[in-house]
């Protein structure tokens, strides 16, 4: 029991009126899972984070394409939009284009969006 109270807690970040920001956190909460959220709308996006995350999945899978946000984006932003950086200066600039929720597991690993079979595999011992 200690050793599960030394464990960091995972930190889920996101936007809590997003469907599957929901869906990622009741899955949590179902599995006893205790976790923070990162609200992206009230805390931003943590400028510290996001190079780790766009290394780990890559800023491709990282960049929301299908979300509202993107899509409201005029063409010469969109198309601006060619590697690492210029994504970065975008979630960085408008958080609503990172896909989410973004997951920070306790042993260090991410998953960017929601998965039941990957927070499962994730959350095991």
């Amino acid at each position: 029991m200690i050793e599960a109270m030394n464990t960091p807690p995972l930190t889920v970040y996101g936007i809590p009126n997003c469907d599957t920001v929901k869906k990622a956190r009741n899955w949590l909460t179902e599995h006893g899972l205790a976790y923070r959220f990162h609200d992206f709308k009230k805390q931003g996006v943590p400028a510290e984070l996001l190079p780790g995350w766009i290394e780990s999945p890559g800023w491709e899978l990282l960049l929301n394409r299908k979300g509202t946000t993107w899509r409201k984006l005029d063409e010469a932003t969109r198309l601006a939009v060619v590697d690492a950086a210029s994504a970065t200066a975008l979630m960085l600039a408008q958080p609503s284009v990172i896909k989410r929720p973004v997951v920070v597991w306790p042993n260090g690993p991410i998953s960017v969006g929601f998965d039941a079979a990957v927070f499962a595999a994730r959350a095991a011992p």
